[in-house]
């Protein structure tokens, strides 16, 4: 099966090195370049897996990450502390990346709260409101509630694929129909409304294989841009929980 889906709904590799530095609660002025580029490159590694066409700025990116890493390993004089060695030598080879960081993360803050303020602004009607329903199809999906962004999705993608594979006999033999994207995303629907109400996100990949598993995760963020589901998590590195668009929890 080939499948290939464009990375638009990404912001770029600066949002994505800002979301990791969020979730592992790292300070931005002192980044362990070590656990940060393994982190990026496992959500890298995780849209190869899926087969989306990955940005060339991210490939960049996770190089950078590599050659300051590999900069920070070069041995030290050993009366030399690390502080005295970047006043001597030059500037701390994560300086670049830090204030790109900075300025990224500045621009960004600044464009929500624009959009905060944008919205708040569209609550005032000198008509009556207007139906955009017809064109509900061509807006941004949005991960709600809860916040729940494409990042997200990625690390429970990689966290499923670790748990599938440790649950995998050493040797099976698993024929499955190949069914298409459609079908499988009626297959999703039909799985939500017979639980009546929300669905633990790894309980809609009951078993392990590959196929089976993109075309399932392509379909959930298919339905999500079709503004059918929701996506719910309750903070960060817990389940994501996933119902109808029209399920009014009780």
């Amino acid at each position: 099966m080939q499948m290939n889906i464009k990375t638009a709904g990404f912001e770029g590799p600066l949002d994505l090195l800002l979301h990791l530095i969020k979730q592992l609660e790292i300070d931005i002025y002192d980044i362990p370049m070590a656990e940060i580029t393994e982190q990026y490159l496992l959500y890298i590694h995780a849209m190869q897996e899926l087969e989306l066409d990955v940005a060339s700025e991210y490939l960049v990116m996770a190089a950078t990450l590599l050659a300051i890493k590999s900069e920070m390993l070069l041995p030290r004089h050993e009366e030399t502390l690390e502080e005295d060695f970047f006043e001597e030598e030059g500037v701390d080879p994560r300086q670049e990346l830090v204030e790109r960081l900075i300025e990224y993360r500045k621009y960004k803050e600044a464009s929500l709260e624009l959009k905060e303020r944008e919205q708040e602004r569209s609550l005032m009607f000198t008509r009556p409101p207007i139906d955009f329903s017809e064109y509900s199809s061509e807006r941004t999906v949005k991960l709600e509630p809860n916040r729940v962004t494409i990042y997200d999705m990625l690390g429970a993608f990689n966290k499923l694929m670790r748990r599938q594979k440790l649950k995998q006999p050493l040797r099976t033999k698993i024929t499955r129909e190949e069914i298409s994207l459609e079908t499988r995303m009626e297959e999703i629907l039909h799985e939500l409304d017979v639980s009546g109400g929300w669905v633990n996100f790894y309980d809609l990949f009951p078993y392990y294989d590959r196929e089976f598993i993109v075309m399932t995760f392509i379909g959930i963020l298919e339905l999500l841009k079709r503004n059918e589901i929701i996506i719910r998590q309750e903070g960060n590195f817990e389940d994501l929980w996933v119902a109808r668009k029209d399920f009014i929890p009780t």
